[in-house]
């Protein structure tokens, strides 16, 4: 069991990590995509949910 962990050790001393700056850039693609898209459902919602909503109302009332 030691040297499963010894072996997961030096495998992590030989990872490229990235540094910093690609870290917060990765982050801030991330969160703009996330922004970009809660957008664009939230406006298809909206649209679908008024769409839906009038054609209800207008079955519903006979015309």
């Amino acid at each position: 069991m030691m040297n499963y962990f010894r072996e997961a050790w030096e495998e992590l001393k030989r990872v490229s990590w990235p540094t910093r700056d690609e870290v917060i850039q990765g982050t801030q693609t991330v969160l703009v995509y996330v922004l970009v898209m809660t957008l664009l459902f939230w406006a298809m919602d909206t649209i679908f949910r008024t769409a839906l909503t009038n054609g209800l109302f207008r079955l519903a009332s006979g015309g």
